[in-house]
């Protein structure tokens, strides 16, 4: 059974770059794909960005793109989701997702926008903005 874990949010002022951490377990392949998507209140949950263990590949998301940075750390199977100039659309709880696959296959492009190609999710960690 896959379990993730996210760390790395809380209060940042207006402007900050505050860096979410996944960890990742329990995976019984190696080829796998993490995610972060995010939900605001009153907001359907919407993709952030995606990185592929297998080759690197990594998606954003339109309304991020330039403003966050996603990396892993494969020996520690962590993944962060560096956050920067934060906005007043960033605030939401984020959440880090995974898939498995049993063979080396190219990351799909729907994988940073569609949540129904996940099948692991982490409870999710809080961003807010101080004012």
């Amino acid at each position: 059974q896959v379990h993730l874990v996210e760390s790395g949010g809380g209060l940042v002022q207006p402007g900050g770059s505050p860096r979410l951490s996944c960890v990742a377990s329990g995976f019984t392949y190696d080829h796998y794909v993490i995610g972060w998507f995010r939900q605001a209140p009153g907001k359907e949950r919407e993709g952030v960005s995606c990185i592929s263990s297998t080759d690197g590949r990594i998606y954003y998301a339109d309304a991020v793109k330039g403003r966050v940075t996603i990396a892993r750390d494969k020996a520690k199977n962590r993944v962060y989701l560096q956050m920067n100039n934060l906005n007043p659309e960033d605030p939401a709880v984020y959440y880090c997702a995974t898939r498995e696959f049993g063979i080396v296959q190219a990351m799909n492009v729907m994988m940073v926008r569609d949540e129904n190609e996940y099948d692991y999710w982490g409870e999710g960690t809080q961003v807010t903005v101080s004012s």
